[in-house]
């Protein structure tokens, strides 16, 4: 409920890694034991913070193991107030999301690190990871100093749906910046010398809907996604728009049909752009800037994590189910990054919707399954009462 309730989107999740930092201080964790990289420095969206970690040697000999989740909130989130009703969080304003994707992430890593803390339980080397970021692109993981984690061998990310599923692979996604350029002129007196430059987006985002290269796409056995989400233009109704840009989005597990997919993109802002002509045969013209934000992967079957996490989480009673996912995870760049990681659910519902909500009692039977993984053997605080 207190994280939930600290404001804190991406870029600005200073107060929250604040709180945390000070709540593993209360707990016993010594100051050389937390550390903030800067992350937030590398990332093209800037930012207030970056990158926090708490690194804790072990008292049993056994592989480092790591816990993490993200820090950060999406904009929907601005102004949530956190209320229980009955076995549920839900946010007080029906007008915004919640928050708890990923707060409860970051509460289940956070309340196994003060138990850790606190109960001085044998526990093999652990690190307890927040990233920041995730939301814009996964940028907080992509840009973590690894030094600070201790070189971990099993690694867990806590973030969405019930406790019982693990993501072993999610796709991959480019992010596309688009300026689409036109000639201004007065759409009252002369708009044939004008070329609007939102007339080329929508004839351009009209073809990718028709020809099935917008939403869910199914193309000869392949499929992907794509969405243009954001387009900003204009000043005046009696201008005719020379300027206008948007940012897009295309996903597919498979890396050559993701590609297919930014070309359509690409191909049909072109087209559109040389259709649309003032009086003299004048035409817009189109920029892109493209980025992979982060490449698909796939655990193996017999993944350490994997088979450590479905461990844990029969031992907490319940009934571990893989899945792979066609959203973007911290554990893509933690796993292209030399340090495979399987991400296990923390009880949030609904997420990026006004319909947000936390099950308390996956986010309790999340904090046991986060308990087994950080000790790697034993009773979690809850069943000792």
């Amino acid at each position: 409920m207190q994280l939930m309730a600290i404001p804190g989107g991406s870029g600005r999740e200073g107060r929250v890694m604040e709180f945390i930092a000070k709540k593993l201080r209360q707990a016993g964790a010594a100051a050389d034991s937390i550390c903030f990289d800067q992350a937030h420095r590398r990332s093209p969206h800037a930012g207030e913070v970056g990158n926090l970690a708490c690194k804790l040697p072990g008292t049993t000999r056994a592989p480092r193991r790591m816990l993490m989740a993200h820090a950060d909130t999406v904009p929907l989130c601005k102004g949530a107030r956190p209320v229980r009703r009955g076995r549920w969080i839900v946010p007080a304003d029906k007008h915004t999301a919640l928050g708890a994707d990923d707060r409860s992430g970051c509460a289940v890593v956070l309340a196994t690190a003060l138990e850790i803390l606190r109960s001085k339980t044998p526990h093999p080397p652990l690190t307890f990871f927040w990233t920041v970021q995730e939301e814009l692109g996964l940028h907080g993981a992509r840009h973590a100093r690894l030094g600070m984690l201790g070189r971990p061998r099993l690694a867990f990310n806590f973030d969405g749906g019930p406790s019982e599923k693990l993501t072993v692979g999610a796709t991959g996604g480019y992010r596309m910046e688009i300026d689409v350029s036109g000639i201004a002129a007065h759409a009252g007196g002369s708009p044939e010398d004008g070329v609007s430059a939102i007339t080329i987006a929508s004839l351009a985002i009209a073809r990718l809907y028709r020809e099935g290269w917008h939403g869910r796409i199914k193309k000869n056995g392949r499929s992907g996604t794509s969405n243009v989400g954001v387009i900003h233009g204009g000043e005046a109704t009696n201008v005719v728009t020379p300027e206008v840009k948007l940012r897009a989005e295309a996903r597919s597990h498979d890396p050559a049909f993701r590609r297919r997919i930014v070309r359509a993109i690409e191909r049909a802002f072109r087209q559109a752009a040389r259709k649309v002509r003032n009086r003299e045969g004048a035409s817009g013209n189109v920029r892109f800037d493209s980025r992979l934000d982060y490449e698909a992967f796939k655990l193996a079957d017999h993944e350490p994590c994997v088979l450590a996490a479905e461990t844990a989480i029969r031992e907490a009673g319940g009934r571990p189910a893989r899945d792979v996912s066609d959203g973007g995870l911290d554990a893509n760049w933690m796993t292209e990054r030399g340090i495979p990681t399987v991400t296990l659910g923390s009880g949030q519902k609904a997420p990026h919707t006004v319909s947000e909500r936390l099950d308390l009692a996956e986010f309790r039977q999340a904090c046991r399954i986060a308990w087994r993984l950080a000790v790697g053997r034993g009773e979690g605080p809850e069943d000792r009462g």
